[in-house]
């Protein structure tokens, strides 16, 4: 029997990667990097480079006799591993590198250096019927898991209690649509109590009492990542540190920042809770029923 050292580092490198998308999905830290809706497809993929380790695996040890039949002297021909050291190098570097950055980094939920960069005093997503799925597209994302699936009887019911409700209760599920409510329809819900959870981020301009109550939200991955923020007046605003988690209660009113008008909670009470173990909120998925 013969031991390729090559065939060994390959099958490695494929073992390795269907480790670490065995270990995030075990650990749910899958979450920090994907919307949860691509969850089987992330499963698949797992599975996939799985299979692939199998095989390479059955080419490390290769019988050395009866395997290869050599030509004469007169015949060129090579079996494929004839590449120089240092592209051999550069190839694998390529694929270990973020094998070792994905197994020695704790995932890292994002914060307010992000969410400077993205900014958050503009809508980040808009809830339209574009954002609805038709049959043909809910039949296509079936074998997708979709934790914010809603019926469109279900989110008309949600959207009426927006309207009707005592006080407004911005839940992770439905957050980014009553966010687009509220921001497009600000003077319609002033005065009307309400209770949101976020971190605090400090935009630029901002008065000493105000901060902006803000969650991430994911569309397809952390790449993409926008910013909800729902600005927020308190006199202690200046005591809390940027990125500590608050829930906060109040009513909502209209102020003008840079010459745009928004609402803005004037804050009764407020507490400091701890970040949930999933902090990202995701676009409402609307399933239009007959």
């Amino acid at each position: 029997m013969h031991f390729s050292f090559q065939h060994f580092l390959r099958a490695s490198i494929l073992g390795a990667f269907a480790a670490f998308f065995l270990y995030q999905h075990l650990t749910g830290d899958i979450t920090n990097y994907i919307n949860p809706k691509y969850g089987f497809m992330s499963k698949m993929a797992g599975g996939f480079l799985a299979f692939l380790f199998l095989i390479q695996l059955s080419r490390v040890w290769r019988s050395s006799t009866g395997g290869h039949v050599h030509c004469s002297s007169s015949c060129d021909h090579n079996h494929g591993y004839d590449d120089s050291f240092l592209k051999k190098f550069i190839s694998y570097s390529i694929l270990v590198y973020p094998l070792i950055m994905g197994f020695a980094s704790a995932p890292q939920t994002l914060d307010s250096s992000f969410a400077e960069n993205k900014g958050t005093m503009l809508p980040q997503v808009k809830d339209s019927k574009t954002d609805s799925i038709s049959s043909d597209e809910i039949h296509d994302q079936e074998p997708l898991p979709n934790n914010n699936f809603i019926r469109e009887e279900d989110y008309q019911k949600r959207m009426q209690y927006l309207k009707e409700s005592n006080v407004i209760n911005m839940e992770k599920d439905i957050f980014s649509s009553y966010y687009n409510a509220i921001r497009n329809n600000s003077r319609d819900f002033v005065g009307k109590p309400i209770k949101v959870q976020g971190f605090i981020y400090r935009e630029e301009g901002l008065h000493f009492n105000q901060v902006v109550i803000s969650r991430f939200i994911i569309t397809h991955c952390i790449a993409d990542a926008g910013v909800m923020g729902l600005l927020a007046e308190f006199e202690q605003a200046g005591s809390f540190e940027e990125d500590t988690w608050l829930e906060i209660e109040g009513e909502l009113d209209v102020t003008v920042y840079n010459g745009v008008e928004l609402p803005v909670i004037k804050a009764k009470r407020g507490r400091i809770i701890e970040e949930p173990s999933n902090p990202y909120i995701y676009p409402v998925l609307r399933e239009m029923t007959n």
